[in-house]
């Protein structure tokens, strides 16, 4: 039997984030699902000023880790909090420069 091919060299081995980091992953994914139920699912999306604002909250709850490890409203650690912003500030830029 012949060798299969596939063509993958150069694309993102998203096993090096999925399988190598899955507890920082459920943490955002903790952060994500409070801000789900606290306001509204893909809510944040819509957001006015969106990159500044998360921008700012990235940088509030690193700030914040320097004071206690945990958020005192959703009790999940800043720096989750802190991934999950950056990650969103990352999305919306992303959707931009994709918009053209």
């Amino acid at each position: 039997m012949a060798d299969g091919t596939k063509q993958d060299q150069g694309k993102p081995q998203m096993r090096l984030i999925l399988h190598s980091m899955p507890r920082a992953l459920l943490a955002i994914g903790e952060v994500a699902n409070h801000g789900a139920v606290k306001y509204s699912p893909d809510g944040w999306l819509r957001v006015p000023n969106g990159l500044e604002r998360y921008t700012d909250a990235l940088m509030r709850h690193v700030v914040g880790e320097g004071i206690e490890d945990a958020d005192s409203d959703s009790g999940l650690l800043h720096a989750a909090h802190a991934a999950w912003n950056a990650l969103a500030r990352l999305e919306l830029i992303l959707r931009v420069k994709e918009a053209g």
